[in-house]
């Protein structure tokens, strides 16, 4: 293989394929949209998880379905209700931790000290 100039015809498809990939608006957005990552976004998922902002309806809503699993689970033996309460108590159990901390306020002195 040369190391030198192309062939004056190469040279000119070559350029005729770089103005058409300049002139392609959609192609343009998704290149300058996309950022180049390898894996998830840890910094971006742990800032989402920090402002996770549940309310008590919610909250309640997930213990309420997470015991009915929990019921249909130990009586009917049912891998889809075992593997689905596996699922939902977690999520159920991180929330109301979040809740309870928003509700019990900031744990400093109360005169600002």
């Amino acid at each position: 293989m040369s190391l030198g100039r192309l062939p004056e015809h190469e040279q000119h498809i070559l350029d005729e394929i770089e103005r058409s990939l300049r002139r392609d608006r959609r192609l343009d957005r998704l290149l300058r949209g996309r950022h180049a990552r390898r894996g998830p976004d840890l910094k971006r998922f742990a800032a989402r998880v920090a402002r996770c902002d549940p309310r008590g309806r919610t909250v309640a809503l997930l213990v309420a379905v997470s015991v009915a699993l929990m019921v249909t689970g130990l009586v009917t033996a049912a891998p889809w209700a075992i593997w689905t309460f596996a699922t939902v108590w977690p999520v159920a159990v991180f929330l109301g931790f979040r809740l309870l901390s928003r509700w019990s306020g900031d744990a400093g002195p109360p005169d600002g000290r």
